[in-house]
């Protein structure tokens, strides 16, 4: 726990690239973006893997492998903190993921929809989604420095 006792949470999420595209589901994350890498919170008990491996699941119905650790940084909002974890994954599945397709989460939160968007989006168009031109650039540049510590989130992504 934090000093103000909120709990640490920590948040693993998964970039799974094929070709071109990176796997984007539809949820609101901020006013400006209504899409997001999957992922999400850590349960008592379970790995970070198994989380990741759970929550893209639930979120996408597709299993997925953790390939790399790309980058962890801390996001802190007033007495929130969350410890973000992003990895490179990949699909378990041979075939190709299709460009669009919705799943109904088992497990989603008051603060989700049931039924989920899910969308293969051209990397050149992660601006349009909401994402900041910092995280377009280190999928264009193949995540430099992966594995790192980045410190604040808002400051390596350039985006509240």
């Amino acid at each position: 726990m934090s000093e103000t006792g909120s709990p640490i949470r920590v948040r693993p999420s998964g970039v799974l690239l094929q070709g071109d595209r990176v796997l984007l589901v539809k949820q609101s994350v901020t006013a400006k973006r209504k899409w997001s890498l999957p992922g999400g919170r850590l349960e008592k008990g379970e790995t970070i893997e198994h989380c990741l491996v759970r929550e893209l699941r639930e979120e996408t119905g597709i299993d997925v492998g953790v390939v790399n650790l790309l980058y962890v940084t801390d996001r802190l909002a007033g007495t929130d903190h969350v410890v973000h974890m992003m990895f490179l994954i990949r699909s378990l599945d041979p075939n190709p993921l299709p460009l669009e397709w919705t799943h109904e989460d088992p497990h989603s939160s008051a603060s989700s929809e049931p039924l989920r968007e899910i969308r293969m989006v051209p990397c050149k168009e992660l601006e349009a989604y909401g994402f900041g031109a910092t995280f377009g650039r280190l999928v264009k540049d193949g995540f430099p420095d992966l594995g790192s510590y980045k410190g604040d989130f808002e400051t390596f992504y350039g985006e509240p």
